[in-house]
């Protein structure tokens, strides 16, 4: 069975600086693509970025670029989304995403970020 777990979410200040990790079991990370989403309080689930199983190419949504990065560590089954300068609009809920012949979510990790 596929799980994907995410963690490191918390409270932070504006312009701090989180890491979440999104731990894979049940399918080899080095084998697919991993995207990142967050939703925030009463919008519409958003895509953060994603990052190429094949070439390590990243794609970061405009709002988190030059803030954010993603990262992945194949041995560990891990895919890292390191947070940067953060801002209160970045307040959401964090989810890992998989497509491995279905749709596959985490269960979210929290980011609040305060002014």
């Amino acid at each position: 069975e596929v799980r994907l777990v995410e963690s490191g979410g918390g409270l932070v200040q504006a312009g701090g600086s989180l890491r979440l990790s999104c731990a894979l079991s049940g399918v080899t990370l080095a084998d697919y693509d991993v995207a990142w989403f967050r939703r925030a309080p009463e919008k519409e689930r958003e895509g953060v970025g994603c990052i190429s199983s094949r070439t390590g190419d990243t794609y970061l949504t405009d709002s988190v670029k030059g803030r954010f990065t993603i990262s992945r560590d194949n041995a560990k089954n891990t895919v890292y989304l390191q947070m940067n300068s953060l801002k209160p609009e970045d307040t959401a809920v964090y989810y890992c995403y998989v497509v491995v012949l279905k749709r596959y979510w985490g269960q979210g990790t929290q980011v609040t970020v305060s002014s």
